[in-house]
């Protein structure tokens, strides 16, 4: 499961994010608002750990306009405690969830597990379509028309980012920073690497679909 967390108490955020690792979950910190909101609408994140006070732009000013742009990734919000004015307004802005602080990671823990259940249950299917192809995140299965191909999770993760960016042209750093993370020593030639490998796959599919480069940009995923 990847995690979002937006805090801007930095050694809390750090401390919260070394226990998620732990627990096998990849986690990626950002410390305001804006880079959060950022971040959020690539819509790549299994869940977000939202704190309400951030720098830049508020937390509840974010999740209205993640759900305002169809971003359904399951909310954990932060809240001071005792603050139920911040938890009413959360939870009618879209929120899924609600932590008071200081909370003690278990709590956090079990909250993520049971989040995890429900998206599972309640997603469509986890189907995303673009042109003539299907792809299923939670199976890793690509189809167009009657054929199928299963890819990898990068190239799963890969072709998920292009297609919810929608015709946008994603650079290679976007893709490193969604895929691989902030901190990691991945280079370019990985990210040419996975999209010539999922390339042959759409034409594998004789698919209509295709990842055209732009020089100097990135990619951007086109149809015909």
């Amino acid at each position: 499961m990847r995690i979002l967390m937006v805090e801007d108490e930095k050694y809390m955020a750090e401390a919260v994010a070394q226990v998620l690792k732990k627990n096998h979950y990849s986690v990626d910190l950002k410390h305001n608002g804006e880079d959060g909101l950022d971040c959020g609408l690539s819509g790549i994140y299994d869940t977000i750990i939202l704190d309400i006070m951030l720098p830049k732009m508020d937390g509840i000013s974010i999740l209205k306009e993640l759900r305002k742009n169809g971003i359904e990734t399951p909310v954990i919000l932060l809240t001071a405690r005792g603050r139920t004015e911040d938890k009413v307004r959360g939870l009618d802005s879209g929120a899924d969830d609600y932590l008071a602080k200081p909370f003690h990671t278990d709590e956090l823990l079990a909250r993520l597990r049971a989040l995890g259940r429900r998206k599972t249950e309640l997603i469509n299917d986890g189907i995303l379509k673009y042109g003539d192809i299907e792809l299923n995140p939670l199976t890793l299965l690509l189809s167009c028309g009657n054929k199928e191909i299963k890819l990898t999770l990068k190239e799963s993760q890969l072709l998920e980012l292009l297609i919810k960016r929608n015709s946008m042209v994603i650079s290679k750093e976007i893709i490193i920073e969604k895929l691989w993370g902030y901190d990691t020593d991945t280079e370019d030639n990985h990210v040419e690497i996975h999209v010539s490998l999922l390339r042959k796959k759409l034409n594998q599919l004789e698919s209509d679909v295709s990842i055209r480069t732009i020089r100097g940009a990135g990619y951007v995923l086109k149809t015909g």
